[in-house]
């Protein structure tokens, strides 16, 4: 917990410093267009909260903090999705499973929790699009609902269950990983913004870059050296390895959320423009590193 607190009070005194930083240039240089990273650092604020809420309190606080996080997230994706008034019932059960999801973490019932949404409500979901609605637009409507619902909701879910399976070292892996994953970002965007050529997807995300990848995985892994002695119980190569599988599952997690998001908005770009600085930029990442990381502990360590 003490590694926790000082972890926090790091990350919270850096954002201060940022903002404060931000707020004299705008002042001072009035002309220019802060507005892009205002945006950005507002969302941060917003997140480092939720996940003051996840990582210090006990698991019940942070499963409802997470449970928040989820369903605001799959809001989100929904609103991005063009539909019909054939997909509002659809959706309503989608946000029904939310609370379902966690409950299998509440009463720690792994073996539900792993196959509820990729197994059950996969089989199950279409039914309610069926039943009296015909068949135009199906395909469409189910598919890309049930994809919203993996990402969004499953994948993020597995942030709550580290305390429930690990309590003694949950709290501050949940950190450790949120920490590496964010950092991750942020280094990727920054060399790609000023060294980037080669990019990945220029037609979803020109700020995705193979100079932004390779940087970011060396500096996320010199991170993780540094951090894993204090936030997690590794040994030294899974130390290191830690920051190589969160850097390149974060890759992937960016790369496929900016590819869904275009899809969703081709010929869309007033609603594209309002959804560039969501929080679901911010937590897209997370949706891959969450359950990846989860799964990679679990299968190789005793304490999980």
């Amino acid at each position: 917990m003490v590694e926790t607190l000082w972890t926090l009070s790091i990350i919270f005194m850096g954002l201060l410093s940022v903002t404060i930083v931000l707020f004299v240039l705008k002042k001072q240089e009035s002309k220019k267009d802060f507005s892009g990273i205002l945006v950005r650092i507002k969302t941060w604020w917003g997140m480092f909260v939720v996940f003051c809420f996840a990582t210090l309190f006990n698991p019940v606080v942070s499963l409802l903090s997470l449970m928040v996080l989820c369903f605001f997230a799959l809001k989100e994706y929904f609103s991005m999705m063009k539909t019909r008034k054939s997909d509002r019932r659809l959706f309503l059960y989608c946000y029904l499973v939310i609370p379902v999801q966690f409950y299998w973490i509440y009463i720690g019932w792994y073996g539900m929790f792993i196959v509820f949404i990729p197994v059950y409500v996969f089989l199950f979901l279409p039914l309610p699009r069926i039943i009296r609605k015909g068949t135009l637009g199906f395909l469409r409507s189910v598919s890309m609902t049930q994809w919203g619902l993996m990402l969004m909701v499953f994948g993020l879910s597995h942030l709550a269950y580290y305390q429930f399976a690990t309590p003694e070292y949950g709290s501050s892996l949940v950190l450790f990983l949120i920490v590496l994953t964010q950092l991750n970002d942020v280094i990727h965007y920054l060399v790609s913004l000023y060294f980037g050529k080669n990019k990945v997807v220029p037609s979803a995300n020109p700020n995705i870059t193979w100079e932004g990848f390779i940087g970011a995985l060396l500096f996320t892994t010199l991170i993780s050296y540094f951090l894993y002695p204090f936030l997690t119980p590794f040994g030294l190569t899974f130390g290191i390895l830690s920051g190589v599988i969160i850097s390149i599952a974060g890759y992937l997690g960016s790369l496929t959320i900016s590819v869904l998001k275009r899809d969703l908005l081709i010929n869309d770009s007033e609603k594209n423009e309002a959804l560039k600085d969501s929080y679901l930029n911010r937590i897209d990442s997370l949706t891959y590193t969450s359950p990846i990381f989860f799964h990679i502990i679990r299968y190789y360590f005793d304490f999980m």
